[in-house]
């Protein structure tokens, strides 16, 4: 069994956030999503976000068929869940083409992969958050 992992913040769940992982559930057997939690998110998109809750997204995100876990995580990265699940495939996102992906060498050292979609970058949450506040 190939597992898949990806994380993000996943707040307000879009067509970009869809895509990406009904194609990462694509490339193995079983997707499993890291989802940062409402603290993380807090640090890294700043003190008003998120706008949904990290349990509402976590439901929201394990009614798509293409998901079949979701760990919530603490730290900024998931560098640390990612020594705990030991996936065969890391997927991000086409905005981190180009940059170090965190826990990219633990997932190649275990002759794992990261995986990156080649379509370009349609969509995002800070972006439809800025739509709705004009």
């Amino acid at each position: 069994m190939i597992a898949v992992f990806t994380n993000g913040c996943f707040d307000i769940i879009h067509y970009g956030h869809i895509r990406l992982l009904e194609w990462a559930r694509a490339q193995g057997d079983y997707l499993i999503v890291g989802l940062n939690s409402d603290a993380s998110v807090r640090r890294l998109k700043g003190p008003n976000r998120p706008i949904i809750a990290e349990a509402e997204r976590k439901e929201t995100l394990l009614a798509l068929r293409c998901v079949d876990r979701v760990v919530i995580f603490e730290e900024d990265t998931p560098v640390e869940l990612l020594h705990l699940i030991r996936p065969q495939i890391l997927v991000k996102g086409p905005q981190d083409f180009g940059r170090i992906i965190p826990g990219q060498e633990f997932v190649e050292s275990l002759g794992g992969r990261v995986m990156i979609p080649d379509w370009p970058i349609m969509i995002s949450t800070s972006d439809i958050i800025n739509k709705i506040k004009l």
